[in-house]
């Protein structure tokens, strides 16, 4: 019947994270205040994302220091690192923890703090201060959006602080992040584009976007298809 196609298009977009339900109705998510849903996430451009993360895995020489954040691309990378000999990896990701301690050459260092149920992301003021007991060679992270002017913003604040501290903590500073992202609203200032050395994504910016980067001083590392 017409009412359980109206309920099953609900249950999808509910999945999605594009609509929440209250009682008596639904609503649509307002798009620069809450990110999508975390399995909705890792399906959303997610070849894109594999061949961001080949690319990044062979630029990543052995015996390098590493803090990865949290992402669902920085997870894609942690696959690609399961060969990599004499890592140091801190991380604030539990996925990225549980992938890489299968690679018995890589030695994995994990952040204490509160764990974000949906995507067991680490945050809080204790994840902050063990991340600043550090400095290493790069900094990997993944952004929910990059605005126009080029700042970095993501959805809370928590997320933000501790990516504030990778930044700070990195001699570089790897930016993942696949062409979905660029212009995507998002409502809180990570950090402006030139703390980034290196983009790596999917597709070649539009003529503004590579005018930004180079502007900005920021190297781009578009992924073969």
């Amino acid at each position: 019947t017409t009412l359980q196609t109206v309920r099953r298009d609900i249950a999808r977009l509910k999945e999605a994270g594009a609509i929440e339900r209250f009682h008596g109705g639904v609503r649509v998510v307002d798009s620069s205040s809450r990110n999508t849903a975390y399995s909705e996430r890792q399906r959303s451009q997610a070849e894109a994302k594999q061949r961001i993360a080949r690319t990044v895995a062979a630029a990543i020489p052995p015996g390098s220091s590493l803090i990865m954040n949290i992402g669902t691309t920085v997870e894609a990378v942690a696959a690609e690192l399961l060969h990599h000999k004499d890592l140091r990896v801190i991380t604030n990701n539990l996925h990225v923890a549980r992938t890489l301690s299968a690679n018995p050459h890589c030695e994995v260092f994990i952040a204490g703090g509160t764990v974000r149920h949906e995507d067991l992301g680490i945050v809080g003021e204790a994840a902050l201060n063990f991340i600043r007991q550090f400095k290493v060679d790069i900094g990997l992270i993944g952004i929910s959006g990059i605005d126009a002017d080029g700042t970095l913003r993501d959805f809370d604040m928590r997320e933000v602080m501790v990516a504030r501290a990778i930044v700070e903590q990195s001699r570089q500073v790897w930016l993942v992040a696949d062409g979905s992202k660029f212009g995507r609203p998002a409502m809180i200032e990570m950090a402006p584009l030139h703390v980034v050395h290196t983009l790596f994504t999917d597709t070649q910016p539009e003529a503004e976007v590579d005018r930004l980067l180079r502007d900005q001083g920021v190297r781009c590392v578009v992924a073969p298809s």
